[in-house]
């Protein structure tokens, strides 16, 4: 339950990311987090 709501603030993060939202609002380093976050829960599954 808890990967799958993970997942899910990353997908939208991403999405956040491509528009251009975090860019606009100052928020670039929320993508960092979910990408140093993300790695080792890849390696774990």
């Amino acid at each position: 339950m808890l990967f799958t709501l993970y997942y899910i603030l990353a997908v939208v993060v991403l999405v956040l990311h491509f528009t251009g939202f975090l860019e606009r609002r100052r928020l670039e380093w929320l993508l960092y987090v979910v990408a140093v976050t993300v790695f080792p829960a890849v390696l774990y599954l």
